[in-house]
């Protein structure tokens, strides 16, 4: 029902900035709240921050909270991280999400992910 793709990774250096974009493509009309996870290797999946799906609301973890912001274009069905002052432990996959449970904060509150874009943060 819904296709999201990743776009925007890359290698930057410690204290410099990225913006990844999500697109999403709908096959119905329901709308979703979205939200970012990443994965490092040998970690598990983490909540990185979610949006309501009128960008109401927003949530952030504790570990990117001040330096990484998302948006949303409804518009454009895109929906937006940008990173500020990245350090080497926010190396990782990023993933897009679309939630279709009520928890925010766990993978299993998501329904649909897209491919993931690795960022790579170097010291």
């Amino acid at each position: 029902q819904v296709q999201l793709v990743e776009s925007g990774g890359g290698l930057v250096q410690a204290g410099g900035s990225l913006r990844l974009s999500c697109a999403a493509s709908a096959l119905s009309d329901t709308a979703y709240s979205m939200g970012w996870f990443r994965q490092a290797p040998g970690r598990e999946r983490e909540f990185v921050t979610a949006i309501s799906r009128s960008s109401s609301s927003t949530y952030y973890s504790d570990s990117v909270k001040g330096r990484f912001t998302i948006s949303r274009d409804n518009a454009k069905n895109t929906v937006y991280l940008q990173m500020n002052g990245l350090k080497s432990e926010d190396t990782a996959v990023y993933y897009c999400a679309a939630k279709a449970g009520r928890t925010y904060y766990t993978p299993e509150g998501y329904n649909y992910w897209g491919q993931g874009t690795q960022v790579t943060v170097s010291s």
